[in-house]
């Protein structure tokens, strides 16, 4: 288990996609990632006039909390992330893809509507759904009796799955503007973007769980 390396050239659309807490940290610092993702931390961080070492020192301190807060045994990691994220996805997918098709149907021609977003949620819940039966009935059970050696293969074609999920979240920021609510967004839009940025940080927590952590301890036991 160790920490994300963070390079110098890493775009801040790659931070926020695959380093638990970066979107907020990037959020925080007044740094969108949807349409100026391109830029290195170094250039967006002088861009929004904030601190690039600052910065660096919030998300690497972010990656290792994330890493030491989980369980250190694999029983217990995979059964975390059965519960913490598998259950998770499901029932808050559930939940907001209705919610975006009320916002869609409701405030479509406002100008900062989320067109398509019901689309984007549809696209990731299938997404994640075939990933996580895969591991819920192929990969976790192998791992847990002691057959993660064997399952190169397997873990190479989740790894580049994550890539696919992490797509679609990057899709989900563009079509709602960067998570950007409007001053007269009503309620039900408002509680749908707080439910988005749960929702991605979790996605992002649990791609970085099982790529920094689960993989590796996996492929060497």
């Amino acid at each position: 288990m160790t920490d994300t390396p963070i390079a110098p050239e890493t775009t801040i659309r790659d931070l926020a996609a695959t380093l638990p807490g970066a979107a907020a940290i990037l959020r925080d610092a007044g740094i969108g990632f949807c349409c100026g993702g391109d830029l290195s931390l170094q250039q967006a961080a002088e861009k929004a006039g904030a601190d690039p070492s600052a910065l660096l020192a919030r998300l690497r301190d972010s990656s290792r909390r994330a890493n030491a807060a989980e369980p250190q045994d694999i029983p217990g990691l995979l059964e975390h992330i059965l519960t913490r994220y598998h259950a998770t996805h499901r029932e808050e997918l559930d939940t907001l893809i209705p919610l975006a098709e009320r916002v869609e149907r409701v405030h479509g021609s406002h100008a900062d509507a989320p067109l398509r977003l019901a689309e984007a949620l549809v696209a990731l819940r299938d997404d994640l759904e075939s990933h996580m039966v895969k591991e819920e009935r192929v990969l976790f059970p192998a791992i847990l009796h002691g057959a993660g050696a064997k399952m190169a293969g397997p873990i190479r074609v989740m790894t580049e799955e994550h890539a696919d999920t992490t797509g679609i979240l990057a899709r989900i920021e563009h079509v709602t503007h960067g998570l950007r609510l409007p001053e007269d967004a009503c309620g039900s839009w408002s509680a749908l973007y707080a439910g988005l940025r749960k929702l991605g940080d979790d996605v992002v927590a649990h791609v970085h769980l099982e790529e920094t952590n689960l993989f590796p301890r996996a492929l060497a036991s």
